[in-house]
């Protein structure tokens, strides 16, 4: 008789394009959503938890396939005796579930409807450096008016955030332009009813930032050679139905009347055209009623993002400071927000257009900016430890961090083998613990404690000389009833 098959032990890896989180960025990330949560707060947006899980007919925008509709997304069918069940799938962002809760609470909700939401999405992408299939987004929007004011108002929310968290002004602008002068471009291209060639512009155009201007004329014209040597097809207009893109990618001026009048020129007699620069006229003018110059927020017609999404006034927040990159070359940091008004998502429920705006940042980029400002500290600072010298003593070790953490100090007790002294001093330092507590038998015969700095022990370990070492002791002998005050002491002098 064979031997049964012993079933293989499972591999403890990560799934693909996933990752663990451990304490120091989970306890980073809430506090940096906790300090946007007060900045949404403070301007009078509510806070909305919505499932993670939504149908797919309810997400929309990942349908391509009927028989298969799980493209872009995780998506599962419920189980039906008939094979009928509904198709689910984890959110792929914030606002397509804002969306659906907006359409069957509405008559529930107040009117505009002020919202923010903080939560990981999901999506089923090829994964790669940097790029997860999971990460957080962090949104605010304003559901049900068409107001120009709350445009501004999500773009004057945006900088006051970047400011909060620690971007200071100088480091970031958020740049605002508007979908509608660019369907006038569109307009005074004269492409009439030929979709395929407004859709090939479109591309076109968001290839800008990467291409210029040149690479832009090019593409939109006879084709252009990439850096590989590859030649890439034209989109075939002439260079006259090419100018006003041109003219559009390129009308910033020195300030925004200047940027708005060579808006005009762009768009020339289109109506959405000159709807759409109307409207970032009215938003310049309520930003600068609100003390938010040109410093913090411009108007800029080369931010074209989400074309084929937005329907008025588009955002983005850049962070222009340098940085090096892993080839040890500069560059500026980029974006870590981007929003926009989209008019058309509820309407896909309602069958009403409901007017609607909105802004997401990007959370793990956010974080990624505060560290390589110093603004966020490469290493936390772990809880002091208290160390075992006598298992039969525990009791007192116990109260010592009873009354640390009732002082509103991190602490703990080491709970290893306390057989070997050196390894809890190694577990303190695995723990970047900045003090130990140590009580032995004479100690608790004398009513004493040591207090060990760590931080400045390593310090004086790195470069001291003896007669420094003997200058700067790192480690204390204090009465017991002085323990808290010492700790706070020396925790107060490492900040």
């Amino acid at each position: 008789m064979a031997k049964p098959k012993k079933q293989p032990r499972p591999k403890a890896v990560t799934p693909k394009g996933f990752r663990d989180y451990f304490g120091q960025e989970v306890s980073q990330r809430a506090q940096m959503l906790q300090t946007i949560a007060d900045v949404y707060h403070r301007y009078g947006f509510d806070a909305l938890e919505s499932s993670a899980v939504e149908t797919v007919e309810a997400l929309g925008k990942f349908l391509p396939d009927v028989d298969r509709p799980n493209e872009g997304v995780f998506a599962w069918q419920e189980f039906d005796e008939g094979g009928n069940g509904d198709w689910m799938a984890l959110r792929y962002d914030l606002t397509a579930p804002l969306a659906r809760v907006y359409a069957q609470h509405r008559n529930d909700l107040p009117t505009p409807y002020r919202r923010y939401a903080m939560g990981p999405v999901w999506r089923n992408e090829k994964p790669g450096p940097g790029r997860y299939r999971q990460f957080y987004q962090c949104d605010a929007d304003t559901v049900g008016t068409a107001s120009m004011a709350a445009d501004a108002e999500i773009c004057a929310m945006l900088s006051d955030t970047l400011e909060t968290v620690g971007i200071p002004r100088g480091d970031y602008l958020v740049r605002v332009n508007n979908r509608k002068v660019l369907n006038g471009v569109l307009e005074a291209m004269e492409l009439g009813e030929d979709a395929a060639a407004r859709d090939n512009v479109l591309r076109t155009i968001d290839k800008f930032d990467k291409v210029g201007e040149a690479g832009v004329r090019e593409l939109l014209t006879k084709g252009r050679l990439d850096a590989s040597g590859a030649f890439i097809d034209g989109v075939g207009l002439s260079d006259d139905q090419a100018e006003p893109v041109i003219a559009f990618l390129t009308s910033k001026a020195v300030d925004a009347a200047g940027t708005l009048a060579n808006l005009r020129a762009a768009v020339g007699d289109s109506k959405i055209g000159a709807d759409g620069i109307a409207e970032l006229e009215q938003i310049g003018a309520l930003l600068d009623a609100g003390g938010y110059g040109s410093d913090r927020i411009e108007i800029d017609p080369s931010v074209v993002r989400g074309l084929g999404y937005y329907t008025g006034p588009i955002y983005e927040a850049e962070l222009t400071f340098e940085i090096f990159d892993e080839k040890g070359r500069k560059r500026q940091f980029g974006s870590v927000a981007g929003g926009g008004r989209y008019d058309d998502l509820v309407k896909r429920f309602t069958g009403q257009e409901v007017p609607a705006t909105g802004v997401s940042i990007g959370v793990d980029r956010l974080l990624a900016a505060l560290r390589e400002k110093g603004r966020i500290a490469a290493q936390a600072s772990g809880p002091v430890v208290v160390t075992v010298m006598d298992r039969d003593c525990m009791a007192d070790y116990q109260a010592m961090v009873a009354e640390l953490r009732n002082a509103g100090i991190r602490a703990e007790v080491y709970l290893g083998n306390p057989k070997n002294f050196g390894n809890q001093l190694k577990y303190a330092d695995k723990r970047n613990s900045p003090i130990a507590v140590i009580e032995g038998g004479d100690e608790k015969a004398n009513g004493i404690v040591q207090i060990k700095d760590l931080i400045l022990g390593a310090k004086i370990a790195e470069s001291a000389t003896l007669e420094e070492w003997k200058e700067r002791p790192s480690q204390f002998e204090v009465p017991r009833g002085d323990l808290v005050a010492k700790v706070r002491e020396i925790l107060d002098s490492q900040d």
